[in-house]
């Protein structure tokens, strides 16, 4: 059975890209661990309007998190190790592995990332898109 998309219009060329993210996100599994946020950042002193996405890590250091961009694709991955010389009475605080993805559109770029107080905060500015007109000559017939 084949699917029927919005993108299939035959007066759209040339978007089966956006249509394979759109499948990607769909797929993504992120259940709701780590949570996040999304905001946007006013743009200030002649710098450009960004993004900022906020991801809840308590618990997680720097080397136990890895940030990649790959293919329009933003992920980040934090792995903890149990540490065997411990030993607990009660353990409610569990050890995560998690990743958490984020389609990015053509244009948006990873700034910076900090993490501060147990909050993971990334910073994406996007680059507007330069925009080129061109007349296209119209040729004589071959025949």
């Amino acid at each position: 059975m084949s699917r029927l998309s919005v993108l299939s219009n035959p007066l759209l060329l040339g978007f089966e890209e956006i249509e394979r993210l759109i499948d990607r996100t769909g797929k993504g599994g992120n259940e709701g661990y780590p949570p996040y946020n999304i905001e946007r950042i006013a743009a200030a002193d002649g710098a450009k309007e960004k993004l900022r996405i906020t991801i809840a890590l308590a618990g997680f250091t720097r080397d136990q998190l890895e940030i990649l961009v790959e293919d329009n694709q933003l992920t980040v991955r934090g792995r903890q190790q149990d540490e065997k010389s411990r030993e607990y009475l009660y353990r409610g605080i569990a050890t995560r592995q998690f990743t958490r993805t984020f389609v990015l559109a053509d244009g948006i770029e990873v700034q910076s990332a900090e993490l501060s107080n147990g909050l993971l905060a990334i910073d994406l500015v996007r680059h507007e898109p330069h925009r080129l007109v061109r007349k296209i000559e119209i040729g004589a017939g071959r025949g």
